[in-house]
């Protein structure tokens, strides 16, 4: 089964003097760049109407037309593994993603993943890019992802994504007491040295947080988490750079340091909770095909809910207010 693609899009002068794959890169960038690269290389990817190379740099204003044959991707594997399925029609699905799920096969994990139970429900989407998967969830980060069955609705996806109309909304346990809501508008790029991080960085891409509270505890915070960019780990990343990482993370929150005035039980819940502390809770977009706005909100998992209501109690028994 193959799609046939055809696109064109005039270069933005602003993407003048890179190369020709680099500006394929940020004008399609629902396809992988292996995938543009071979398009280029086989005439069907074009620079006003003539094949080009790879590594030719553009100007700015030329127009790339493609014409493909979308053909699988990858050879992946289907396997029956358990989804809950929270909104499905003939081009959208929505999941519950659980918390210890890996949403893409790569080095370390070559299956057990999301894309990998996809393709058993949903065979056709072996033939769009990464399988109609369009944005990620972190492998312990829990909550809402959509995926594309179409590459209609594939493409409406990514553009509602790059434009930030499309909604995404978390709720997250920090560390440490905040007094009231703000906007973290901090540029993220990969770490200077260690790779599996990311790090606030003045030469990074823009990333956008705003956050809200809406509980305090003796030395914690209950937030809700506004996305207006989706950078790799930005909500952990922007919330470690304002000294309020999130319980549980292992990459941004350090070695964990019970807090002073911890009770027995939440001193165990903390010791005990191995995942970033993070949850996508509501998911907001335009169906690809009839443009109606949709909606979706699900419940905090039981880990999250458990730890929330041990803060609760302990801080309770200290004292605290509400």
């Amino acid at each position: 089964m193959a799609d046939h693609i055809s696109l064109k899009v005039t270069v933005p002068n602003e993407l003048g003097q890179k190369r020709l794959d680099q500006v394929a890169a940020e004008l399609f960038q629902e396809y992988s760049r292996s995938r543009l690269q071979s398009w280029i290389k086989d005439g069907q990817l074009k620079v006003d109407g003539e094949a080009r190379k790879i590594k030719e740099k553009l100007i700015g204003g030329e127009i790339l037309t493609l014409e493909a044959e979308l053909t699988p991707e990858g050879e992946w594997l289907a396997q029956d593994i358990p989804l809950e399925i929270v909104h499905e029609d003939d081009q959208i699905i929505v999941i519950n993603k659980p918390a210890g799920l890996v949403v893409h096969p790569a080095a370390g994990n070559p299956d057990g993943t999301v894309l990998n139970a996809m393709l058993y429900r949903y065979p056709e989407v072996i033939n769009l890019p990464r399988a109609g998967i369009v944005h990620r969830l972190d492998k312990d980060t829990s909550g809402l992802m959509v995926i594309a069955r179409t590459l209609e609705a594939q493409n409406s996806l990514v553009q509602q994504l790059q434009s930030r109309e499309m909604g995404r909304e978390y709720e997250a346990v920090c560390m440490g007491v905040l007094t009231g809501g703000a906007t973290i508008d901090e540029p993220i790029s990969r770490h200077n040295t260690n790779r599996l991080k990311m790090a606030v960085h003045p030469t990074g891409k823009e990333a956008v947080t705003h956050y809200r509270v809406l509980e305090r505890f003796q030395n914690h915070t209950h937030i809700r988490v506004k996305l207006e960019t989706g950078r790799t780990h930005q909500i952990r990343v922007h919330m470690a750079f304002i000294q309020h990482p999130l319980v549980g993370d292992p990459l941004y929150a350090g070695r964990m340091r019970l807090p002073k005035q911890c009770g027995p039980e939440l001193a165990d819940a903390l010791k005990h909770f191995q995942r970033q502390a993070l949850h996508a809770k509501a998911l907001q977009l335009r169906h690809p095909q009839s443009g109606e706005l949709m909606q979706w909100e699900v419940e905090l998992p039981e880990d999250l809910h458990n730890l929330l209501e041990t803060l609760r109690d302990d801080h309770q028994q200290a004292g605290g207010d509400w």
